[in-house]
């Protein structure tokens, strides 16, 4: 029983192109007419002897792609051998547990995907492609690989990961054409030092390995851009002299205790350091030689002392530093985001050569007369500002001057509110823009939720973990500022929000969303859940249409990988498109 067969428009249209995608249509096997494809007469020949030119079943195009992916195939007929003008064989997401010795002789085959599926051994024949590009084995059950991998000279593209691999052949030092190589979530001890002969490589894999080390031959690897060693057990960081070119390396969850001077000073064009979850102690001088660094995560750590001067690199855009020991800096400072604190740092190196002495900070109990209203703002901007102030509360007067003037922005960011001030129900015919960031407001109160003007609510960097039922009546609420709050789960309220155009979420818990509410959502076109705990991203999120921009990176879902979130949005949402079940 070969499950449905192939429809006869599909076999013509493949003689024409020259290319035949039989994707997820449930085949367990491949019915013999579609290796025979290019051998047998086609029926219509035996039928209709006056075919026009159009079907010249003679003047045929040879199969040169294949597709067979998503399908239930359990074994690969010899057959294949049958379509030798074949360069691309698709047969990824199958359950194939072994390939045929036959995949040998299709020596035009430019690009095998034979990933997601069971397979425990590759055939020695397949080192016999020598044209192969890009060879796809991620997702299998291979233990080791034939010795003879290097013969296949001109890959450019080997992805190994997730399988269980204790050793790597040293005749991978041949694969001197190899551009991207992923070996991540193996078994592998340690790394063949011959492959720094792989000239060519640009990435290189192997998060997720057992490595205590780095052959110190990956030093001379120049043409090496990313470099990734996460999730393994390394006591230090690679020393790296010669990766002039390296942009991007990321070396967290290991247990690297030390960073040495030597270790930074030669990597000119880094702009990637990952280092988050490790037991770094102290951060030397030297990282400010990094002038492209535009990302440097030290989370986790146990770093007391940072050198000020990493606020002089000139192109730093996200610095984290959460979860260390830092004498230096206030806990509060580390929530106000990057520039915030490379402005702090900045502040300090000129701080060692004049003054230690701290301002005295600004207190709740600060008298009405200092607290300076200022009237021009209220009267000629609409605006009501109180702000950086590290108030408990927002002084009575500020509403009172409020009081005869229609204000339309009300700014009490980076204050220490423990809730939305109650007053505030009293600008409710006019105001449209809200900023409570940076506080530490747990709840959102009912006198917020009469602002029924209310286009603009900006709350990040607060306690939330929830949001009331009576947010529904904000109907022009366009915008929401959500991120770093404590939210574990998409706020319900949100989904009847129709006029909501942006709902900004990152760096919170949230595990889940419901595509189907959101997709009612018709206004959406911005949508950020970058730094969640969401474990998979639900396919039917591709038919929400009006996203423009729909941030994921940095959850622990598996699916769509990193290659398709960089592609952007767009991408993003036809490949969720096309992974809903029909």
């Amino acid at each position: 029983e070969a499950g449905p067969a192939v429809p006869q428009g599909l076999l013509r249209a493949a003689r024409k192109s020259g290319q035949l995608n039989l994707a997820g249509r449930g085949l367990s096997e491949v019915p013999q007419h579609v290796w025979r494809i290019n051998l047998d007469t086609p029926e219509e020949a035996h039928q209709n002897l006056s075919f026009g030119a159009a079907d010249r079943w003679w003047e045929q195009t040879d199969l040169t792609k294949l597709i067979l992916a998503s399908n239930k195939l359990q074994h690969l007929s010899e057959d294949v051998r049958l379509l030798p003008a074949l360069t691309v064989l698709d047969v990824h997401d199958n359950q194939l547990t072994s390939l045929p010795s036959a995949l040998g002789q299709l020596e035009n085959l430019q690009k095998l995907d034979v990933s997601h599926n069971k397979l425990t051994s590759i055939p020695e024949e397949l080192m016999q492609l020598s044209h192969l590009k890009s060879l796809l084995l991620h997702h299998n059950e291979l233990r080791h690989l034939p010795d003879g991998f290097g013969q296949l000279v001109n890959l450019e593209e080997l992805d190994l990961s997730n399988n269980h691999l204790t050793d790597i052949p040293t005749s991978f030092a041949l694969l001197i054409n190899l551009v991207r190589l992923n070996l991540a979530c193996n078994q592998l001890k340690d790394l063949p030092a011959d492959i720094s002969a792989m000239k060519s490589l640009r990435q290189l894999d192997c998060t997720k390995n057992y490595l205590e080390a780095v052959p110190s031959k990956l030093a001379t690897m120049a043409s090496l851009e990313q470099l990734y060693l996460r999730k393994n057990k390394l006591r230090s960081l690679p020393e790296l002299p010669s990766c002039k070119l390296l942009k991007e390396l990321h070396a967290g969850e290991n247990q690297i205790e030390i960073l040495n001077a030597e270790n930074l000073k030669h990597l000119n064009s880094l702009s990637v350091l990952e280092l988050r979850d490790n037991k770094i102690k102290s951060v030397p001088d030297e990282i400010a030689l990094l002038e492209k660094l535009e990302r440097l995560d030290l989370a986790n750590n146990d770093i007391s002392r940072l050198p000020y001067t990493l606020g002089n690199l000139p192109q730093l855009k996200f610095l984290a530093l959460e979860g260390n020991p830092l004498r230096t800096i206030r806990r509060d400072l580390l929530q106000k985001g990057t520039q915030e604190l490379l402005k702090y740092l900045r502040s300090k190196i000129q701080d060692d050569v004049t003054s230690p002495n701290e301002e005295p900070p600004v207190t709740a109990m600060t008298l009405p007369s200092e607290s300076r209203i200022n009237m021009h703002a209220i009267t000629s901007l609409k605006l009501l500002e109180y702000s950086e102030k590290q108030a408990a509360v927002i002084p009575d007067e500020m509403f009172s001057a409020a009081r005869s003037n229609p204000v339309t922005t009300v700014n009490f960011s980076k204050n220490q509110l423990n809730e939305i001030p109650p007053r505030i129900v009293e600008l409710k015919d006019s105001v449209c823009d809200v900023n409570l960031g940076f506080n530490k407001i747990s709840s959102i109160s009912l006198e917020l939720c009469m602002l029924h003007k209310l286009t603009h609510l900006d709350i990040r960097n607060n306690f939330l973990t929830s949001l009331p039922e009576e947010m529904e009546a904000l109907t022009r609420l366009q915008v929401i500022n959500l991120s770093f709050n404590r939210f574990k789960v998409f706020p319900g309220v949100l989904y009847r929000i129709l006029a909501l155009e942006t709902v900004l979420l990152s760096n919170n818990q949230v595990g889940a969303i419901d595509p189907l509410q959101l997709k009612k959502m018709d206004k959406l076109g911005t949508l950020d859940l970058q730094n969640n705990d969401l474990l998979q991203v639900p396919p039917e999120l591709g038919n929400c249409e009006t996203l423009r921009t729909l941030l994921l990176e940095g959850n622990p879902f598996r699916t769509p990988r990193a290659a398709i979130l960089a592609k952007g949005t767009a991408a993003v949402l036809e490949y969720l498109r096309s992974r809903i079940p029909t």
